[in-house]
């Protein structure tokens, strides 16, 4: 039998590890830095003393540590009986007992976030998923939440404001674009692959105008003449940008027309607002080219006659800047 837990000598440990490995020892009693990513193909059971005292995360890899090869495993999890625990340990064992399937991390983790709690936006009750999702999906998961909690839970709240205060971004968080026009960066001119999905992800983080102007410069002076490919790709940035302020949550720009979905929820109060009055104001003054459609809880206006970026660009301008004077 080997010993090892974290205060032994690093050296001293991976001697014990090793030996374990190479069949030098039966078993190896260890502390819960077994669960740090060691792989022993030749483990095939793995006793957990106290098991009441772990989280659902800290058991789950330490049973992952036994089964890694072709020999059945077994996890034996010591602890009292069911009825002297807590509620949270006897959730967090049944939990570990349920979900023993290939694939059931998933599972596991969202029984985790139900125990523990998801955390409070503010104040010291904070799960700390920042590190692990992002900062710029965090951002984005939380303007999705609070435009809900806004356009639902705290709608009265919004019904005070004069229309003219309520603006299409207020009540869209991103705005979408599907395409099947040729939009890109040509590998005519970015050869490189790599280059070439470094150029998009930066195109991607641009909100502002002033930002794609200098994008712009920065393309010219490496690359040389922009493409017509490319210049339509780059309009692209502030044709999402007109559609937020327009409530529109996706852009389709297919087969020579344009369609713009808005807002999705039929109750929010964005409907009411003056942003949506020059919609219907500029499709009444261009019935010939435009429809409303209602279908599968979502509302969007088709457009026809739509063949590039820059003429899509051109009537959401158009629609923003109508006078309902």
């Amino acid at each position: 039998m080997a010993i090892g837990h974290g205060q032994m000598a690093p050296d001293e440990l991976e001697s014990i590890i090793m030996g374990f490995i190479n069949y030098d020892y039966d078993v190896l009693l260890s502390t819960t830095i077994v669960e740090n990513g060691i792989d022993i193909p030749n483990a095939n059971t793995i006793i957990i003393n106290q098991a009441q005292h772990f989280g659902l995360s800290d058991l789950h890899q330490m049973r992952g540590r036994v089964g890694r090869s072709n020999k059945k495993a077994f996890c034996f999890l010591l602890a009292p009986p069911l009825a002297d625990l807590n509620v949270d340990a006897r959730r967090r064992l049944e939990a570990i007992e349920n979900f023993s399937n290939l694939g059931s991390g998933i599972q596991l983790a969202m029984q985790d976030l139900d125990i523990r709690g998801a955390g409070n936006l503010l104040g010291s009750e904070q799960s700390g998923f920042i590190a692990d999702l992002g900062y710029e999906t965090y951002q984005k998961i939380l303007a999705e939440a609070v435009t809900e909690l806004k356009n639902e839970e705290f709608k009265e709240l919004y019904t005070e404001y004069d229309k003219s205060e309520l603006q299409g971004d207020m009540f869209v968080d991103d705005c979408q674009l599907d395409s099947d026009l040729d939009i890109c960066f040509p590998e005519s001119f970015v050869p490189n692959s790599s280059e070439r999905v470094i150029l998009y992800k930066q195109l991607d983080n641009i909100e502002k105008e002033e930002q794609l102007n200098e994008f712009k410069k920065n393309i010219r002076d490496r690359f040389g003449d922009i493409p017509t490919q490319a210049e339509e790709l780059m309009r692209v940035v502030l044709l999402r940008s007109l559609g937020k302020k327009l409530g529109v949550e996706r852009i389709v720009l297919k087969a020579g027309k344009m369609n713009l979905y808005f807002v999705s929820n039929y109750d929010s109060i964005f409907y009411q607002s003056e942003t949506f009055d020059k919609v219907i104001l500029y499709l009444q003054n261009n019935v010939k080219r435009c429809n409303l459609h209602e279908e599968r809880n979502k509302r969007w206006m088709s457009i026809q006659k739509v063949k590039s970026v820059e003429e899509a660009m051109t009537i959401l301008n158009n629609i923003l800047t109508i006078s309902l004077q």
